[in-house]
């Protein structure tokens, strides 16, 4: 079973209006944001750790874009860091790691940014253990803005279009999510 086929609101928001590029999905689980950017015109990486989020990723894909441009790769994310400048768009969407982990892989998807490229993250926020619904129940994988702001500190050439603590309804409920979307300056 496909968690759900449709991109987040978050991938629409920020990355539906952009013309399509290279994109990289950094853990794209069952592919639903890899085969969203590639039915938009995007020639697209998407990576994850489990054979059988690709496998359920290459079955959505099937479906609803057979032939599409998706390099399906299983990989571990921080073992085979991607390449520098190489990417319009990179996609960090729900990807809870430990602390350490985490901003290792927010930093080397930051430098995987093409000038003029876009970095999604989007996650469950640490407030949502309290105040939210869903998501993992670790303290140790989530995070907050100012995390995130943090991870990114030293890195030159960025600017932070939105840094959020956000809504997000989950059937009659809301879950609380973090949302940064960065641009490496041209």
């Amino acid at each position: 079973m496909v968690w759900s086929a449709a991109p987040s609101r978050w991938a629409v928001e920020v990355l539906g209006d952009l013309p399509p590029g290279a994109a990289l999905d950094l853990g794209t689980g069952e592919g639903r944001h890899a085969v969203w950017l590639a039915r938009r015109g995007w020639r697209v990486t998407a990576v994850d750790f489990s054979g059988e989020a690709i496998r359920k990723a290459r079955a959505l894909q099937q479906a609803h874009l057979p032939g599409a441009p998706i390099d399906w790769r299983q990989a571990d994310v921080l073992a085979d860091p991607p390449p520098r400048a190489a990417f319009d768009a990179v996609l960090l969407m729900y990807l809870h790691l430990p602390r350490a982990q985490h901003r290792t892989l927010l930093r080397g998807a930051a430098q995987a940014l093409a000038p003029g490229g876009s970095l999604l993250l989007a996650g469950h926020d640490l407030a949502n253990l309290t105040a939210g619904r869903g998501g993992p129940q670790d303290p140790d994988v989530l995070f907050t803005v100012a995390d995130l702001l943090a991870d990114l500190e030293g890195l030159e050439g960025l600017d932070v279009v939105r840094a959020e603590r956000a809504e997000r309804a989950v059937g009659d409920a809301v879950a609380l999510d973090t949302v940064l979307h960065v641009v490496r300056r041209t």
